[in-house]
């Protein structure tokens, strides 16, 4: 009686110690002790055995104690596979899932949920939609856990319909906070950034009053980035602090970043500032967004300031100071960086590191250095397409030719996302007079089927985004005749100042790069930029900087007619073009030609 009665006591401490142990021997001592009252055997001691030999990392021995049991219920299972799905192992853990099938007890909700996760790891919508399918005839699929869980391995996996549709099937009184979270996360990691703005707007008016949790609004933040869409990330940022997630990492991080994006680096840094301890992902994210704009010694003072604070650089850091120190002509800073990364941090020079180098002794016109560095490095796939074409570029802007001919063979050996850097090669060719050389580039990719993405540009007027293609003038709506007689009244007055380039004429591979269309089009070879430029010269009042958003680089002759525009017309322009910002003002760029 008396050791029945110690062993009643004793179990719930032991189990209590199992459950808050964090290493392997705090859990292998506590399962020696239940071992030693003879508890161990139990269904519940051996799960919560488990679950902790799990938490640790330690999956073998948490398999050990499974296939040793003599008998096993849903937690046993669900718990094993949510220790292969943690630690990395995440195929057992659905292969256990049909195993369970075949032992005789039944799945709950949390193994369905967990089965999910662990698909949403692997990313394998064909593995999902199976899990999918057993929660639908077990009757679970539609659990708020399971259907959230779906929801986001769908979008792991890409499958941004197949997300909604879980989403869309839940009942509203099912939809919390980390359904509709789950949902706009979607969005956000697939570049859908519009409809994530949409489905946030979605949940302030169907969402039953309930509060925002940080994720979700971490979430609109950075869709906000992608799109460009300052108006509503400024009200994203009120609800934000309303919300009392002001001092967040996460969100703090997504602001800077957006803000940034947006053309407003002065906020950036008003946010960053506000941070008082800022670790190494702050630290990056205010170094990137001083790089975009080209504030180069800007980016090396906080590189200096966090390591002064013993705030460990990581890759990504020394990069975005290496990408600071190429847009601002600080060749033999960046190159200096690039070279003792590994001596000085223990950071060993990745693909991109090599890309950004060569990209940097390019843009400063050092072409031989650049070439041999790219010879270097070893680099394969993607990170080799991008190093070529960064050189291609630089080729094209030094007027080399020759080494732009090299180049263009080696990028003509990838079969995939070779558009932009063809079109390059043809405005080489172009631009040398060799217009047969740029024709037979255009004949080229068409027999292989290369299409190039088509360009754009938006601006943002009282929160509405206006999205131009090149030589559509339809988006200004009744005011599209306007901007067509404000443009011909500038190019001409541009003229007078020296403008050498095309802004209203067609040419070769204006028409390609941007897929402005003969006959459609109402000023055919004007560039996106400058159509959404000559719109917002039109609505938005004097004294206000002009914002445009373009998804290509911008070209030679768009960034000459943004310099004179501003001189004429006595306007300051942000433009944020693939690469970075270009602040125009007085008829000079921030990029001082480094871009």
């Amino acid at each position: 009686m008396a050791a029945s009665s110690t062993t009643a006591t004793v179990t719930p401490l032991l189990i209590h110690l199992l459950r808050a142990a964090t290493d392997h021997a705090s859990v292998a001592a506590t399962h020696a002790k239940l071992l030693k009252v003879g508890t161990a055997c139990a269904i519940s001691s051996c799960n919560h055995i488990i679950a902790a030999y799990c938490r640790c990392g330690v999956t073998a021995c948490a398999r050990d104690l499974f296939d040793g049991m003599p008998e096993r219920d849903v937690i046993s299972w669900t718990a094993l596979m949510s220790g292969y799905s943690s630690s990395g192992r995440p195929c057992l853990a659905v292969s256990l899932l049909r195993d369970m099938s075949h032992s005789g007890v039944p799945p709950n909700a949390f193994t369905f949920s967990t089965a999910a996760s662990a698909c949403a790891r692997l990313a394998d919508v064909r593995l999902g939609r199976k899990v999918h399918a057993r929660a639908e005839v077990e009757g679970y699929a539609s659990d708020a856990v399971v259907a959230t869980a779906l929801v986001d391995m769908y979008g792991k996996a890409g499958d941004v319909e197949g997300a909604r549709a879980v989403f869309d099937g839940m009942a509203a009184p099912a939809r919390n906070a980390v359904s509709w979270g789950s949902m706009l996360s979607v969005y956000a990691q697939n570049a859908l950034g519009r409809e994530a703005i949409q489905l946030f707007a979605e949940f302030r008016t169907k969402g039953n009053f309930m509060a925002p949790n940080h994720f979700m609004l971490s979430s609109v933040v950075n869709a906000c980035a992608g799109v460009g869409r300052l108006g509503v990330g400024k009200s994203v940022h009120g609800t934000v602090l309303r919300f009392g997630h002001g001092c967040n990492g996460v969100i703090v991080v997504a602001l800077v970043d957006m803000y940034s994006k947006c053309g407003f680096y002065e906020y950036s840094r008003k946010v960053f500032d506000r941070i008082e301890h800022p670790s190494v992902i702050c630290y990056t994210s205010i170094i990137v967004a001083a790089a975009k704009y080209g504030l180069g010694r800007c980016a090396l003072t906080f590189f200096s300031e966090m390591i002064d604070r013993h705030v460990q650089p990581n890759s990504v850091t020394l990069l975005g100071v290496m990408h600071a120190c190429s847009h601002s002509g600080l060749v033999d800073t960046g190159l200096h960086l690039f070279q003792s990364m590994q001596s000085k941090y223990g950071i060993h020079p990745c693909a991109s590191h090599y890309a950004c180098a060569v990209d940097m002794l390019g843009r400063a016109g050092r072409l031989e250095e650049a070439f041999e560095l790219a010879n270097e490095a070893q680099v394969e796939g993607r990170d080799a397409l991008m190093l070529w074409s960064s050189l291609l570029s630089a080729c094209r802007t030094h007027r080399r030719l020759d080494l732009a001919t090299m180049a263009a063979h080696r990028v003509s050996e990838f079969n995939q996302d070779v558009a932009g850097a063809l079109v390059v090669m043809s405005n080489a060719y172009t631009s040398a007079g060799q217009t047969e050389n740029a024709a037979a580039v255009w004949s080229n990719m068409r027999r292989r089927g290369i299409q190039k993405d088509p360009g754009c540009s938006w601006i943002e007027i009282k929160d509405i985004p206006y999205v131009f293609y090149a030589g559509l003038v339809s988006p200004a709506g009744a005011r599209a005749g306007e901007v067509m007689m404000l443009l011909d009244e500038l190019e001409g007055k541009m003229r007078e100042k020296g403008y050498k380039g095309g802004l209203g004429s067609t040419r070769v591979f204006d028409a390609h790069e941007e897929d402005g269309e003969d006959g459609k089009g109402e000023m055919v070879g004007v560039h996106s930029e400058v159509l959404a430029l000559g719109f917002g010269l039109l609505v938005i009042p004097k004294g206000m900087t002009i914002r445009v958003m373009k998804n290509l680089r911008m070209c030679c002759d768009c960034h000459d007619a943004f310099k004179l525009i501003s001189d004429i017309m006595e306007r300051e322009f942000v433009v944020r073009d693939l690469n970075r910002f270009h602040h125009f003002k007085l008829g000079s760029c921030s990029c001082n030609d480094y871009w």
